[in-house]
Protein backbone atom coordinates (compact mmCIF):
# COMPACT_ATOMS: atom_id res chain seq x y z
CA UNK A 1 0.00 0.00 0.00
CA UNK A 2 1.23 3.27 -1.15
CA UNK A 3 0.80 6.24 1.16
CA UNK A 4 1.19 10.13 0.69
CA UNK A 5 4.05 12.05 2.69
CA UNK A 6 2.26 12.91 6.16
CA UNK A 7 -0.27 10.35 6.03
CA UNK A 8 -1.04 8.28 8.89
CA UNK A 9 -3.16 4.60 8.30
CA UNK A 10 -4.29 2.34 10.57
CA UNK A 11 -5.77 -0.75 10.25
CA UNK A 12 -9.46 -1.42 11.76
CA UNK A 13 -11.27 -4.69 12.58
CA UNK A 14 -14.55 -3.54 11.50
CA UNK A 15 -16.37 -2.09 8.27
CA UNK A 16 -16.06 1.32 6.64
CA UNK A 17 -19.44 2.38 8.06
CA UNK A 18 -18.59 0.88 11.39
CA UNK A 19 -15.36 2.62 11.24
CA UNK A 20 -16.54 6.46 10.49
CA UNK A 21 -19.63 5.67 13.25
CA UNK A 22 -17.19 4.93 15.88
CA UNK A 23 -14.94 7.97 15.11
CA UNK A 24 -18.15 10.05 14.90
CA UNK A 25 -19.16 9.43 18.01
CA UNK A 26 -15.78 9.35 19.74
CA UNK A 27 -15.78 13.45 18.65
CA UNK A 28 -18.87 13.70 19.18
CA UNK A 29 -18.52 13.06 22.76
CA UNK A 30 -15.45 15.60 22.64
CA UNK A 31 -17.22 17.97 21.41
CA UNK A 32 -15.81 17.96 18.44
CA UNK A 33 -18.34 19.41 15.17
CA UNK A 34 -18.91 16.97 12.36
CA UNK A 35 -19.28 19.10 9.33
CA UNK A 36 -19.81 16.29 6.88
CA UNK A 37 -19.69 12.47 5.99
CA UNK A 38 -19.17 11.71 2.65
CA UNK A 39 -19.70 8.08 1.17
CA UNK A 40 -17.46 8.24 -1.33
CA UNK A 41 -19.02 4.67 -2.91
CA UNK A 42 -22.35 5.93 -2.98
CA UNK A 43 -21.10 8.95 -5.18
CA UNK A 44 -19.18 6.51 -7.17
CA UNK A 45 -22.48 4.42 -7.97
CA UNK A 46 -24.28 7.29 -8.78
CA UNK A 47 -22.28 8.59 -11.58
CA UNK A 48 -22.32 4.59 -12.47
CA UNK A 49 -18.92 3.59 -11.37
CA UNK A 50 -17.63 1.04 -8.78
CA UNK A 51 -15.35 1.10 -6.17
CA UNK A 52 -14.61 -0.45 -2.66
CA UNK A 53 -16.55 1.09 0.55
CA UNK A 54 -15.27 4.63 1.42
CA UNK A 55 -16.31 7.07 3.38
CA UNK A 56 -14.52 10.74 4.45
CA UNK A 57 -15.67 12.50 7.62
CA UNK A 58 -14.69 16.30 8.15
CA UNK A 59 -14.23 17.31 11.35
CA UNK A 60 -13.01 20.16 13.52
CA UNK A 61 -13.42 22.92 16.26
CA UNK A 62 -13.93 26.01 14.66
CA UNK A 63 -12.91 27.85 17.76
CA UNK A 64 -9.59 26.14 17.62
CA UNK A 65 -8.79 25.76 13.62
CA UNK A 66 -10.33 29.58 12.88
CA UNK A 67 -7.30 31.90 15.04
CA UNK A 68 -5.13 28.73 12.57
CA UNK A 69 -6.59 29.88 9.50
CA UNK A 70 -6.83 33.54 10.19
CA UNK A 71 -2.44 33.39 10.86
CA UNK A 72 -2.00 31.29 7.70
CA UNK A 73 -5.15 31.02 5.19
CA UNK A 74 -3.96 28.53 3.45
CA UNK A 75 -4.26 25.97 6.13
CA UNK A 76 -7.76 26.18 4.72
CA UNK A 77 -6.76 23.78 1.91
CA UNK A 78 -6.03 21.08 5.42
CA UNK A 79 -8.53 22.36 7.84
CA UNK A 80 -11.13 21.17 8.86
CA UNK A 81 -9.75 17.84 9.50
CA UNK A 82 -10.61 14.60 7.67
CA UNK A 83 -10.51 11.09 8.51
CA UNK A 84 -10.81 8.82 5.57
CA UNK A 85 -12.19 4.67 6.03
CA UNK A 86 -11.70 2.82 2.84
CA UNK A 87 -11.71 -0.76 2.04
CA UNK A 88 -8.42 -2.29 -0.17
CA UNK A 89 -8.90 -4.67 -3.21
CA UNK A 90 -8.48 -7.81 -0.48
CA UNK A 91 -11.56 -6.35 1.90
CA UNK A 92 -9.38 -4.76 4.59
CA UNK A 93 -10.35 -1.75 6.42
CA UNK A 94 -7.98 1.05 6.89
CA UNK A 95 -8.78 4.44 8.42
CA UNK A 96 -6.10 7.23 7.49
CA UNK A 97 -5.30 11.41 8.74
CA UNK A 98 -2.85 13.87 7.70
CA UNK A 99 -0.09 13.68 10.77
CA UNK A 100 -0.22 16.71 12.45
CA UNK A 101 3.60 16.90 12.66
CA UNK A 102 3.55 16.75 8.97
CA UNK A 103 1.07 19.94 8.96
CA UNK A 104 3.54 21.67 11.46
CA UNK A 105 6.52 21.26 8.56
CA UNK A 106 3.99 22.08 6.07
CA UNK A 107 2.98 25.68 7.17
CA UNK A 108 6.14 26.29 9.45
CA UNK A 109 3.52 26.62 12.65
CA UNK A 110 2.84 25.08 15.70
CA UNK A 111 -0.63 22.85 15.86
CA UNK A 112 -1.06 21.74 19.27
CA UNK A 113 -4.77 21.93 18.71
CA UNK A 114 -4.47 19.01 16.28
CA UNK A 115 -2.67 16.76 17.98
CA UNK A 116 -5.00 14.63 19.67
CA UNK A 117 -6.50 13.19 16.25
CA UNK A 118 -3.93 10.33 16.69
CA UNK A 119 -5.46 9.11 20.24
CA UNK A 120 -9.23 9.61 18.86
CA UNK A 121 -8.58 7.64 15.92
CA UNK A 122 -7.32 4.53 18.40
CA UNK A 123 -9.71 5.18 20.93
CA UNK A 124 -12.46 4.43 17.83
CA UNK A 125 -10.46 1.73 16.81
CA UNK A 126 -10.49 -0.10 19.78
Amino acid sequence: MAAGKGVVTKPSAVSVEETIDRLEGVLREKNLRIFARIDQRAEARNAGLDMPAMELLIFGNPKAGTPLMVAEPTLGIDLPMKALAWEDRHGKVWVSYNAPEYLEDRFAMELKALSAIGALVDQALR
